[in-house]
C-alpha cells in the first residue's frame, strides 16, 4: 500500500489545523480525520464554475470566489470567462496558497499568474460586506458548504444576514453560487427568502460522473 506522507500543515484562523498529505501523485487536504478535498474530485468544483458562467452575462464581469481549495473552481472559470474578465479569489489560510505555488504546483499550473486573477488573504465573509453592488457572481466553497467543519464564523455566510450581505454585494441580475457536500431544505428555503431566484443542482464529485453527489445552489438576484 503506498504510504500517506504528511507535507505540510496549517492554523485555520478561529482553530482547527489543515494539513496536506500526499499519497503517490495525489493530494489530500484534511482537517483532522476529516478529508476537506482531494486532487482526484473535482467534477462538482469545476461545475461551481462553469455553471455559474453559463448564467452571467457580459463581456467584463467580476467573480469573486471564497475559498482556493485545490483551485479547481478558479482554473475552470479562467478557462471559460473571456479576457476582459476579472476574478477575485479570497483564501483566509494563507499557506493553502503556498501548497498551490509549492507541492501541488503541477496541478496548479500558471493560474494563479493570470493576469485576470487577484489573491486576497481574507476572510470572504469581510470581503462580501465590503464589496457593495461589485460583483456578477460571488462562488462560495467554503467548509463543506450550509453544514461546516472548519470554522464556526463560516456559518454566518449561510444565516440570513450573510445572504442578505451577499445580495447587496451582487450587481442586478447576479448570481450567488454555493457548494455543498450535502442537500439542505432548509438552507434552499432561506435563501429564497432572501430574494433570490433558487436552482438546485446535483452534481458528481467526479468529473467522470462517479463518485458522491454534491449539491450547488445559484441564486439569481433580480435584474
Amino acid at each position: 500500500m503506498v504510504p500517506r506522507i504528511l507535507i505540510d500543515s496549517a492554523q485555520v484562523p478561529g482553530g482547527g489545523e489543515m494539513r496536506l498529505v500526499q499519497r503517490g501523485t495525489d493530494f489530500f487536504i484534511m482537517l483532522g480525520v476529516e478529508e476537506l478535498m482531494s486532487s482526484r474530485m473535482s467534477g462538482s468544483e469545476e461545475a461551481l464554475a462553469t455553471l455559474a458562467c453559463d448564467r452571467v452575462t457580459g463581456a467584463a464581469p467580476h467573480f469573486l470566489i471564497g475559498g482556493y481549495g485545490m483551485g479547481f473552481t478558479l482554473r475552470a472559470a479562467l478557462a471559460r470567462l473571456g479576457p476582459q474578465a476579472s476574478v477575485s479569489v479570497a483564501e483566509l489560510v494563507p499557506q493553502v496558497i503556498d501548497w498551490a505555488r509549492g507541492p501541488m504546483a503541477a496541478l496548479t499550473g500558471d493560474s494563479l499568474d493570470d493576469r485576470r486573477v487577484e489573491i486576497l488573504t481574507e476572510d470572504v465573509g469581510a470581503v462580501i460586506a465590503g464589496g457593495r453592488g461589485a460583483y456578477d457572481a460571488i462562488l462560495l466553497d467554503v467548509d463543506n458548504g450550509p453544514d461546516g467543519l472548519t470554522r464556526r464564523g463560516n456559518d454566518r455566510l449561510y444565516s440570513a444576514r450573510g445572504l442578505e450581505a451577499a445580495r447587496g454585494a451582487l450587481r442586478p441580475g447576479g448570481v450567488l453560487a454555493i457548494w455543498s457536500a450535502a442537500p439542505d431544505v432548509k438552507f434552499a428555503r432561506r435563501l429564497g427568502e432572501a430574494g433570490f431566484a433558487v436552482d438546485e443542482v446535483t452534481i458528481r464529485a467526479r468529473a467522470s460522473g462517479k463518485g458522491a453527489r454534491h449539491v450547488i445552489w445559484f441564486g439569481k438576484k433580480p435584474g
